[in-house]
């Protein structure tokens, strides 16, 4: 009788530890779908932006509203570029291996 309790004790650990697996996977793929969202990209940009501008505000630089547009199109530049070096970067390890 004690080999059977112990048995579905094990049991309902693996059907808990199975149901903790399942949402820390629900988690990280919610993580991983803000961060490769366009939202996310957009919000950096709109920030970088800003922040650039009260950057060029405080030195004086002349037109900051205009000026600070470099910087935040750089960044969305290099968010659409990562992927197609990434895409390159492992076609060409795959190669060389």
């Amino acid at each position: 009788m004690f080999h059977m309790e112990q048995y579905m004790t094990s049991l309902e650990k693996l059907e808990m530890d199975i149901q903790e697996l399942k949402a820390r996977n629900a988690r990280v793929e919610a993580s991983k779908a803000w961060e490769t969202s366009t939202a996310r990209k957009i919000l950096i940009m709109v920030l970088t932006y800003l922040v650039v501008v009260i950057f060029f505000e405080s030195a004086r630089i002349p037109r900051p509203w205009v000026n600070a547009v470099v910087p935040a199109l750089a960044y969305m530049l290099s968010t659409l570029s990562v992927p197609i070096a990434r895409r390159a970067w492992l076609h060409r390890r795959r190669h060389t291996r």
